[in-house]
């Protein structure tokens, strides 16, 4: 039986997903944020995934409307801290220097995580990680989830009491 998750709950969790991209194409594409957060907005990138069937078989499916003022809010929030975010970042990782050399994606998705747990209150930091994790695993394998878990877990137990 399939869990029941509330409409809010499902854009908000498209708001991430999306802002994850987001935040990748405004450090990457040489577009302004403001012009990735209208492509994004006007449905022009962002809108379709590609979906495996576990047979090697991949379609492209759209994916599910997006809490909008959220996602600005999460682009914007990323963009105008970015520095400070990726400074703590460093701060918590063992080699400070190893969040330099993360994939393009995982820095994107710890930028948005981040932002998150330091700058919004209306989520519990739990549900919060656990939604990073979950977009992880659309994104990487088994070790990269779980190391963002425990990255993660260790943030929110000083930026949330």
């Amino acid at each position: 039986m399939a869990k029941y998750v509330s409409e809010k709950i499902r854009k908000k969790s498209g708001a991430r997903l999306a802002a994850v991209q987001a935040a990748y194409m405004a450090a990457f594409s040489g577009l302004s944020v403001d012009e990735v957060i209208d492509d994004f907005l006007k449905g022009e990138v962002g809108r379709y995934a590609i979906e495996e069937d576990g047979m090697a078989n991949e379609e492209m499916v759209e994916l599910e409307e997006m809490d909008k003022p959220y996602f600005e809010k999460l682009v914007r929030g990323v963009h105008t801290k970015k520095e400070d975010l990726e400074n703590a970042l460093r701060t918590y990782l063992k080699d400070g220097s190893a969040y330099d050399h993360m994939n393009a994606t995982m820095q994107a998705l710890l930028l948005c995580a981040v932002y998150e747990l330091g700058y919004t209150t209306d989520v519990d930091a739990k549900v919060l990680i656990q939604e990073y994790v979950d977009l992880a695993y659309a994104f990487f394998m088994k070790n990269e989830p779980k190391m963002i878990n425990a990255l993660l877990d260790q943030i929110a137990k000083n930026v949330r009491i």
